[in-house]
C-alpha cells in the first residue's frame, strides 16, 4: 500500500506570496494602512482588493486569482491595489462593506461602490464597467442612527 500525500490547505503567508506576484506581474499597488489614503487619492478609476485571511475566508483567493483577468477586459482603465489583511479589517468600517472580500472603487478619493464576494465572470463584468459609469459619492456608513434633538424618537 502507498501512501498518498495530500496538498495543505494555502495559509496566509501564501497569500502574501501571492499579493507581491500581483503587484510584479499586474502592477497592482501592495497597500497598507500607510499608503492607502495616497493610493486612494491618485487620478483616475482604482479598484482595492480588500481582502480578508483567506484561511478563513477562502473567497478571498478566488477573488485575488480572478481580479487581474478581469481588469484585462477594461483596458487599463481601472488601477488596482490589493490591501494586506490587518489593514484591510482597519480601514473597511469606511466604506459599509459587510461581506468579504470587497472591491472598493474610488476615483480621486472619493468613494464609488464595492462588490462584495466572489462572482462569476460576466457578473463582474457587468459590475465592473457600471462603477466606471456610476458617479462618486459618500461611503454608506455601518454603526448607529444619528438624530437630530427634538426628532422623534431622539435621545434625551
Amino acid at each position: 500500500m502507498t501512501e498518498t500525500t495530500l496538498p495543505l490547505p494555502p495559509t496566509a503567508d501564501d497569500f502574501n506570496v501571492l499579493m507581491d506576484r500581483m503587484a510584479e506581474r499586474h502592477g497592482f499597488a501592495h497597500l497598507d494602512a500607510e499608503n492607502f489614503d495616497e493610493f486612494a487619492r491618485g487620478q483616475g478609476d482604482r479598484v482595492v482588493l480588500f481582502a480578508e485571511d483567506p484561511v478563513r475566508v477562502p473567497e478571498t483567493w478566488d477573488v485575488a486569482v480572478v481580479l487581474p483577468e478581469v481588469l484585462k477586459r477594461f483596458g487599463g482603465r481601472l488601477q488596482a491595489g490589493v490591501l494586506d489583511v490587518a489593514s484591510a479589517r482597519a480601514l473597511a468600517s469606511r466604506y459599509g462593506f459587510s461581506a468579504w472580500p470587497a472591491l472598493v472603487f474610488l476615483r480621486a478619493g472619493a468613494y464609488v461602490g464595492a462588490i462584495e464576494g466572489m462572482r462569476d465572470w460576466d457578473a463582474y463584468l457587468r459590475e465592473m464597467a457600471a462603477m466606471l459609469d456610476k458617479p462618486a459619492g459618500r461611503a454608506p456608513s455601518l454603526g448607529i442612527t444619528v438624530r437630530s434633538e427634538g426628532a422623534p424618537g431622539a435621545c434625551h
